[in-house]
């Protein structure tokens, strides 16, 4: 057939085509698309944050920023952290190692990090990964223990010293060793470090940039003290709030060196906290510091959404540990039982399913290798922790590898599904039914039926347990400071 009109028009349609192309952004090389294409990574942290959210199923929690990016994302509901406490996990998050490889059982300065032994010294830092893979790298806040590593970030916001305003005297606690009271304080949100630091995530999401970003935002509350204006007080009615689970005789068939262990004086006890009238106060204060700062991750939510970035980045959202508030006998993290070791994770972003709650137990420091393989980036080398994305592809995967948590030198805690093991320096051992004791208050180690049970998960416990870095120490507990004193010896 003939077409007269098309080949008429035929070559100023090729002039205009071959125009549009010469004009375009087009990358050159292979590199350049893989650079344009990679995913922008926001990792959020929140400190001290256990399971007091609304879509993690707590009756109480008003977390509508928490639930809805649970809602557009993937959930691990059973996300165990490596160490119950700040830095050890948080060090553990950003190198891919264990305690038990790397000796930081307890504060360390974050210069500090690399220099512990061959392990730390091979290792790159998470953020270091994504900068050598050409992200553009910001932080602000606590994402390590402080801030991070001088240097770290191209771009960083530092961290303000402390946890925010204080008043002139505590509240109601104020023994040693521990920034522990709650209550209303300040006036207002502009006087908080987390205002300040969602604002300046807010601004760089407000920005335009060559390469994919990689952008870690670190809030504060809800870690104590727990002080926080009145407004988000006022959320919570006292009356209405549901107390944890609690047996006062929870502790009686532990061993010794739980017990030492688990010594915090400087912490509010649960029957001191009944005694006194103030269990569902400082159920309050944290309820309401939870809020708070649902409102402020809401914020950089929000300024994701209205970007450019919104459908090409990842968000990761965590918390280092968990908190106990009055279950297992206190307040305070530090120990190696679920209701301390329990740690929010959510993915969401391109390629990760909506809404989809995953139960197995998995652990925090999968997060480095799991954004890495997301964001379709070679493997991290000289790392412990396994990417989870074969759960987020499949969340009915049967996941065959159980959680550790380490807390100081050879004390660990195995979890499985069905089980929570725990093995002490000295032998002692715990052994806890998930399905049928979920709140482990019944230790079964002795019973000698459950032998198998333990003789199976005690293989996973770690094989090396390097002593304790130098530098690293904890000054809240007698049984620490002797277990590293011993080791020095």
């Amino acid at each position: 057939m003939n077409y007269p009109i098309f080949k008429t028009f035929l070559p100023h349609f090729m002039v205009l085509v071959m125009m549009l192309l010469l004009s375009s952004p087009v990358p050159k090389t292979k590199a350049d698309r893989s650079k344009l294409s990679a995913p922008n990574i926001v990792l959020i942290a929140v400190d001290d944050l256990n399971d007091f959210i609304g879509a993690m199923g707590h009756p109480d929690a008003i977390t509508p920023n928490l639930d809805r990016l649970i809602q557009r994302g993937t959930l691990f509901a059973n996300a165990q952290c490596q160490a119950p406490m700040c830095s050890p996990s948080r060090v553990a998050i950003m190198t891919g190692l264990r305690p038990s490889t790397t000796g930081i059982y307890g504060f360390l300065d974050d210069n500090l990090i690399q220099n512990t032994n061959e392990a730390t010294r091979n290792v790159t830092l998470m953020p270091q990964y994504f900068k050598d893979a050409g992200y553009y790298t910001m932080g602000i806040g606590k994402i390590f223990h402080e801030h991070a590593p001088d240097g770290l970030f191209d771009e960083s916001g530092g961290r303000e010293r402390g946890f925010g305003p204080s008043p002139p005297e505590r509240f109601h606690w104020d023994k040693k060793g521990t920034s522990t009271d709650w209550g209303a304080f300040p006036e207002r949100d502009d006087q908080m470090p987390d205002y300040r630091t969602a604002k300046w995530a807010v601004e760089r999401l407000d920005r335009n940039y060559q390469s994919p970003f990689f952008l870690a935002v670190g809030f504060l509350r809800p870690h104590v003290p727990w002080y926080v204006p009145q407004k988000w007080f006022d959320l919570y009615d006292t009356a209405a709030i549901h107390l944890p689970d609690y047996l006062p005789t929870d502790a009686d068939d532990l061993p010794p060196i739980a017990l030492e262990i688990d010594d915090l004086p400087m912490m509010p006890s649960t029957e001191w906290a009944i005694e006194n009238k103030q269990w569902k106060n400082i159920l309050q204060a944290y309820l309401a510091s939870v809020s708070f700062v649902d409102h402020y991750v809401g914020e950089v939510l929000d300024a994701l959404e209205v970007s450019p970035y919104a459908q090409n980045t990842i968000v990761v959202l965590w918390s280092d540990h968990g908190y106990r508030l009055g279950e297992k006998g206190t307040f305070a993290k530090v120990a190696l039982w679920n209701r301390a070791t329990l740690s929010p994770l959510i993915f969401a972003g391109p390629g990760i399913s909506e809404n989809v709650r995953i139960d197995a137990p998995v652990e925090l420091f999968s997060i480095y290798p799991t954004l890495a393989e997301l964001a379709g980036l070679p493997n991290v080398h000289a790392i412990e922790s396994r990417s989870i994305v074969p759960l987020i592809q499949d969340p009915t995967l049967q996941w065959a590898h159980p959680a550790i948590t380490t807390w100081a030198r050879n004390n660990h805690a195995i979890v499985t599904e069905s089980h929570r093991f725990i093995r002490y320096e000295d032998g002692s051992e715990e052994l806890y039914d998930l399905v049928h004791d979920p709140q482990e208050w019944h230790n079964i180690a002795s019973n000698p039926d459950n032998k198998s049970i333990i003789d199976e998960l005690a293989t996973h416990l770690p094989k090396v347990n390097v002593k304790w870095a130098a530098a690293s120490k904890y000054d809240n507990n007698a049984y620490f400071i002797r277990q590293k004193r011993e080791q020095s010896e």
